[in-house]
């Protein structure tokens, strides 16, 4: 067991909850200490959901390990069918109930509610969050969805469901409103969305559409594949996650479907492929990038980076060991090796190592470019609650390109104005005595006192030891942060290596110049 302060993905259950919370009508209960009640936060605090999650809690205590747990279990189940009158119930025990061995299926099942009590085996110790939550879907699928044989789709409008989007999804919501405009467009109709808004009867329905559309492998690639088994049902397997991926979802439905594709790519509505050719853009080409969270995101956002907005991807991993095949073939493509991993320091060597000039990643390495003073921009879960925007910001379809480009670039084109503005902070027309020039100019920040913060911070930087062995002289430190601060790390990484290959104990500005004629022959 390792203790952290991070981590990606929470145990199983949690994904459990992501199904449940999703769903209308579905019910949760879970044999869980007094305490594990924690996860509700997750979709109070950063969905900012007006309602709890439908999970009932055992929550037994310490005092009542000595005592008959399994009754608690018992009657938490026949409380919450008389309470919430659910259409199916889901029953299952968390990491901590898992060890006192109470078998929460079989005495569920043996109630004898009127309704589908499905169980969940959950292996807490071996799996993770988005495993429980595929596995959970699974399920659901398995004992809610009648096997049907198929129908020609000759003479009427193909339909298909849109599989995957659950709570606490990254930008679930956004993206399923953007993929269902889409394929409106295209001429399908939409059977049924789950789990996100389903019901219980509307997973009963699943067989009725002609193909799936999987938006997330890591929630809906289990679930489509029983559905294939049951019903005969083939899946889109491209995610519409970037233009040329967009371009290849609407191929690829059309192929399955014999409908053309060319009204829909006709005049197509993304300011992204232009955008990104632009005088604004072209400046920013061959920026150094490194990619990591969930495998569905960083695959596509390798593509996009390095196909549709001229980035060197320099690094690519992810967390979620389920994909680390898909994961190391995409980054092969680049020609690297893929960092499979949930050790969020490991990812913060891997950043620090290769000195990217911008991070895609989760909250994790939102924190981890935030130390290192490199910008970052978040494109995958987990997430905090800025990352669950109250406004419409999808990340897939035509629309997402957009969205993508805007998330991706303007960290990079801040970073240009923040250097910009550090430049020129000591000329008379832009110190801060001159005041702001939107408030008369000089005259209203005449008056202030000169500000101490440069001074301060020079003398913190003289003595301050960047390395072990070598030191930095104050006019070094003031020469290196004229850099701009997105390849400042990398100055600095080069300066110092420079400075241990020629046994210089201090690095002064000579030392700095002398290490950039060198590295830039």
């Amino acid at each position: 067991m390792q203790l952290t302060v991070w981590t990606y993905e929470g145990p199983p259950h949690v994904g459990a909850m992501r199904i449940a919370t999703a769903m209308e009508g579905l019910h949760y209960v879970l044999h869980a200490p007094q305490g594990d009640t924690y996860a509700d936060l997750l979709f109070t605090m950063i969905e900012r959901r007006g309602t709890r999650p439908p999970v009932t809690y055992t929550t037994f205590q310490a005092r009542d390990l000595g005592t008959d747990t399994a009754e608690l279990f018992k009657t938490a189940v026949i409380d919450a069918h008389a309470r919430f009158q659910p259409q199916a119930m889901i029953v299952g025990a968390s990491c901590t109930a898992e060890l006192i061995q109470d078998d929460p299926a079989g005495m569920a099942l043996a109630i004898g509610l009127p309704i589908p009590v499905i169980p969940l085996e959950l292996p807490s110790y071996q799996k993770k969050e988005n495993w429980g939550a595929a596995e959970t879907f699974r399920q659901l699928v398995r004992h809610l969805t009648p096997p049907v044989g198929r129908t020609p789709m000759a003479g009427r409008r193909p339909s298909c469901n849109i599989l995957g989007p659950t709570a606490l999804g990254f930008r679930h919501r956004d993206d399923v409103v953007e993929i269902t405009r889409l394929l409106e467009r295209i001429g399908v109709d939409i059977n049924v969305t789950a789990p996100l808004g389903a019901t219980p009867a509307d997973i009963a329905r699943l067989g009725a559409a002609d193909f799936n559309i999987v938006l997330y492998p890591e929630i809906a690639g289990e679930a489509a594949k029983q559905l294939e088994k049951m019903c005969g049902q083939p899946s889109v397997k491209t995610v519409p996650l970037g233009y040329g991926a967009t371009i290849d979802f609407i191929h690829e439905v059309c192929a399955l479907t014999g409908l053309d594709p060319a009204p829909v790519l006709d005049g197509v509505p993304s300011r992204m492929p232009w955008w990104s050719r632009s005088v604004d853009s072209t400046y920013l080409t061959g920026k150094r990038v490194f990619v990591f969270g969930d495998a569905t995101h960083v695959i596509a956002a390798a593509r996009v980076a390095s196909e549709e907005l001229g980035f060197d991807v320099v690094g690519m991993g992810c967390y979620n060991r389920e994909f680390a095949r898909e994961v190391r073939a995409a980054a092969a493509v680049l020609g690297l090796t893929a960092l499979i991993t949930d050790d969020y320091l490991e990812v913060e060597d891997a950043i620090a190592a290769l000195q990217p000039e911008l991070v895609l990643g989760s909250q994790m390495e939102r924190h981890i470019a935030k130390r290192l003073r490199i910008p970052c921009a978040v494109i995958s879960a987990p997430f905090h609650v800025q990352d669950h925007p109250a406004r419409y910001s999808p990340q897939m379809g035509f629309e997402g390109a957009n969205v993508l480009f805007d998330t991706w670039v303007h960290p990079l084109v801040m970073g240009l104005e923040e250097h910009l503005l550090h430049m020129f902070r000591d000329d008379f027309e832009f110190s801060d005595e001159a005041g702001a020039s939107h408030l008369g100019g000089h005259g209203a920040g005449a008056a202030r006192p000169a500000v101490p913060v440069q001074t301060e911070v020079l003398a913190s930087t003289e003595v301050a030891s960047v390395s072990s062995e070598i030191v930095w002289a104050a006019d070094a430190e003031a020469e290196l942060r004229k850099i701009p601060f997105f390849v400042r790390g990398k100055a600095r990484k080069n300066t110092e290596r420079f400075a241990a290959e020629h046994g210089l104990a201090t690095i002064g500005v000579e030392t700095l110049y002398d290490a950039k004629s060198h590295y830039s022959r």
